[in-house]
């Protein structure tokens, strides 16, 4: 996920390279920068539901690993939650420069739903 997320930037970052000088050169860019953002919006909710998988991890490691290790555990669920909060941070602007607003707004409300099972899972 940290090359798709290299590879979401280099995809704006490439629109705005695109010409802009004629109505044609205007919507294939526009067009192009709709694609880059969406891409850019899936890749963090992506990596959202990534890290909402570590906590069967974490809660597995506190269950039947070492008993010293609880706490390593109880790290693990922080970064976890964290990750998945700020990813949800980048769905959440990605999401806004997106014109499709009901691709937005579904993809945003999938964000939110990730990150408060998050919330309840390592808050």
């Amino acid at each position: 996920l940290v090359d798709e997320d290299t590879e979401a930037f280099n995809r704006i970052m490439n629109v705005f390279a695109m010409p802009k000088s004629t109505d044609e050169e205007r919507a294939a860019r526009s067009a192009a920068l709709e694609r880059a953002t969406l891409y850019a919006t899936e890749v963090p909710l992506r990596t959202m539901k990534a890290a909402l998988g570590v906590f069967d991890l974490v809660r597995a490691m506190a269950a039947e690993g070492n008993p010293n290790s609880v706490s390593d555990a109880g790290v693990g669920a922080l970064a976890a939650r964290s990750a998945v909060l700020g990813a949800r941070l980048n769905v959440r602007i990605n999401a806004a420069g997106l014109k499709d607003r009901a691709r937005a707004e579904a993809l945003a409300a999938e964000a939110d739903a990730v990150a408060a099972e998050a919330e309840r899972l390592g808050g």
